[in-house]
């Protein structure tokens, strides 16, 4: 009895300062464990396998709510990544804080996710989003460009405000914003001697507009309405990243990409789409390196994964999606592919390329909270390009520096997957 007491009297003093600190406030802890074993084949080499989480799916953090009354709420959530199986967990993810109304919708101040990445199209459309069967980066059938503003796997944007607004007869939008002169904000946070031309890789992306860069932003909207038992849903959006005084130095323009695509339900079937229109790439010309799944190891003379979805800097291209779903039960059959084509071009003068690839696969829930997954994936490659055709520290001179190789200097590549996932 008197150890039940003991016990009793501990926890009550361990949990007292965080009881004391929410008094008013709730606060959910929130995240995801997920590992996977991934086997990666290259046609120029012998097949290469890990079991981690190379897609940085698992995370956790806090989500924070106060009730101020006449419908209006405050909110923050702090958020970080991990890798399971290596030991990693230093990736920040999403940190801000905002204000939120049934009338009128969410608005947020900090570290946030795109629109192009969980609003319109991207990561909702992808049923294996943050695994290594993913569409966008290596899977090459989405943008995972590490400026943030693509669909890429751990890319945030820094500096950011950012609107979501209610639904109204079916019909919502968001926005982001980076506002006002970047002089201080470094893409790179880290000192670069070409800070003002690439973003940065994992956990240091996000700063768009770079040094004399200013208000890069995106805007998305969509429609849902239902007919009989289906249900559709319609989106588009248009993202601009500023050309920076340095990037301009050597040719680079603002970037410009447009995006249009719908999804279709039907009892147990789910059909869905995008097209991406890319004009003067800039953010568009890199990828995350969860997105390019450059902690698989590939071989010992490659640095970086194969990011399929790039295009070539200062050049245009264009990216198509789609997907079949079938639920059987407590399974998900996926079906999906597309292509990416990066115009010739570009400040490197870089030749036309080609991407496409297709992906089978299913997801099994365990529970609302546990799911199996697994399955197979294959990219068709047509690069004639060397690995350095993409590097901008060539066109900068700048010799100290040595930048992944984005463009996709690899082969074609065949990915077999089979994971665990628990949301918490």
């Amino acid at each position: 009895m008197k150890k039940k007491l003991i016990a009793l009297a501990v926890a009550g003093a361990l949990a007292a300062p965080v009881v004391a600190s929410a008094q008013g406030t709730n606060v959910t802890i929130f995240g995801r464990v997920q590992a996977e074993y991934s086997l990666v084949d290259f046609s120029s080499q012998g097949s290469q396998g890990s079991l981690q989480d190379n897609s940085r799916s698992s995370r956790w953090g806090l989500h924070i709510t106060e009730d101020l009354g006449s419908g209006l709420k405050a909110n923050a959530r702090l958020e970080m990544g991990l890798n399971a199986g290596s030991g990693s967990a230093t990736t920040p993810r999403e940190q801000w804080v905002g204000l939120s109304s049934n009338q009128w919708g969410d608005v947020k101040f900090g570290r946030v996710q795109s629109p192009f990445k969980d609003f319109a199209g991207g990561m909702t459309i992808d049923p294996f989003a943050y695994t290594t069967l993913q569409a966008n980066g290596a899977g090459g059938t989405m943008s995972g460009a590490a400026n943030g503003m693509g669909s890429g796997a751990n890319s945030f944007v820094n500096s950011a405000i950012r609107f979501d607004s209610a639904s109204m007869e079916g019909f919502s939008f968001a926005a982001i914003l980076m506002p006002g002169d970047a002089n201080t904000l470094d893409p790179l946070q880290q000192g670069s001697v070409i800070s003002g031309l690439a973003p940065g890789g994992l956990g240091s992306n996000g700063n768009t507009g770079g040094k004399n860069g200013e208000f890069d932003g995106q805007a998305a909207a969509k429609y849902h309405f239902d007919f009989g038992s289906m249900g559709f849903d319609i989106f588009g959006g248009y993202s601009r990243d500023n050309a920076n005084a340095v990037q301009k130095n050597i040719g680079l323009k603002t970037e410009e990409i447009w995006r249009v695509g719908a999804a279709w339900a039907w009892e147990n079937f789910k059909l869905a789409g995008q097209y991406e229109n890319i004009n003067n790439a800039i953010g568009a010309a890199t990828c995350t390196t969860a997105a390019s799944l450059v902690a698989n190891p590939l071989d010992a003379g490659q640095s970086t994964g194969q990011c399929n979805s790039a295009m070539n800097w200062g050049a245009d291209g264009n990216i198509w999606h789609a997907s079949a779903q079938y639920r059987w039960g407590n399974t998900t059959l996926v079906l999906q592919g597309g292509m990416t084509k990066a115009h010739a071009g570009g400040v490197n003068a870089a030749a036309a390329r080609k991407a496409d690839s297709f992906t089978v696969g299913a997801i099994h829930n365990l529970s609302k909270r546990t799911s199996f997954f697994g399955g197979y994936q294959h990219v068709y490659l047509d690069n004639p390009n060397a690995a350095a055709a993409n590097d901008l520290s060539n066109a900068a001179n700048a010799v100290s520096y040595t930048a992944p190789s984005y463009a996709p200097a690899g082969s074609n590549r065949s990915t077999f997957t089979i994971g665990l996932r628990h949301n918490f």
